[in-house]
């Protein structure tokens, strides 16, 4: 009896890894700056724009998708063999933490963007292919942003840049609103 107990306690952890793994084709639509929730084959994640304003005073816009659950988070961009150029994903913290990302089974190359609570870019570090090395800005942040390997480079993107993402007003952050990930909106400066 203690043997069917334990392979059916394997096949069941089985069955959960196999559910969690399970991924959807990113959705790249997007309305009106808020997120665009609209189902395709499977459903996806929701889409918010990002923008980048770098020191050069050059804003650079993203879209990206929002992972907000541990689950979403877990899974980023695992299993994707191709990021189309603009495009990305966002993983929110609330409280900011010392994050710590790998590329286990994410077969292309990014870059990771750690963003502070202030909206500033501590970091910008390359994700390898399938590297299961830790990385990390060693620091709390608010986000990592995942865009596709070399984009930060060649868009002229450092540390110290400036993110929002989500519909944000022009020029301040919102009052008193509560954290839910959605948007991002520390002052561009």
């Amino acid at each position: 009896m203690r043997g069917i107990r334990t392979e059916f306690h394997c096949l069941a952890l089985l069955l959960a890894m196999l559910a969690a793994s399970c991924h959807h084709a990113p959705d790249t639509a997007m309305a009106n700056g808020a997120p665009d929730a609209a189902e395709t084959e499977g459903g996806a994640l929701p889409t918010v724009p990002l923008r980048i304003l770098t020191a050069a005073g050059q804003a650079r816009a993203f879209t990206v998708e929002l992972a907000l659950t541990p689950a979403e988070q877990q899974h980023g961009l695992m299993h994707r063999k191709a990021l189309a150029a603009g495009h990305g994903m966002v993983f929110p913290f609330a409280p900011p933490r010392t994050a710590s990302f790998w590329m286990k089974d994410t077969p292309l190359p990014l870059d990771l963007l750690f963003v502070r609570p202030d909206g500033t870019i501590a970091a910008i570090l390359p994700g390898k292919p399938l590297d299961l090395r830790p990385i990390s800005a060693g620091e709390p942040v608010s986000a990592v942003v995942e865009i596709a390997g070399g984009s930060a480079s060649a868009l002229g993107i450092a540390a110290g840049d400036h993110v929002q993402w989500g519909a944000c007003p022009p020029s301040a952050a919102p009052d008193g609103e509560a954290w839910d990930g959605r948007a991002f909106c520390p002052p561009l400066r």
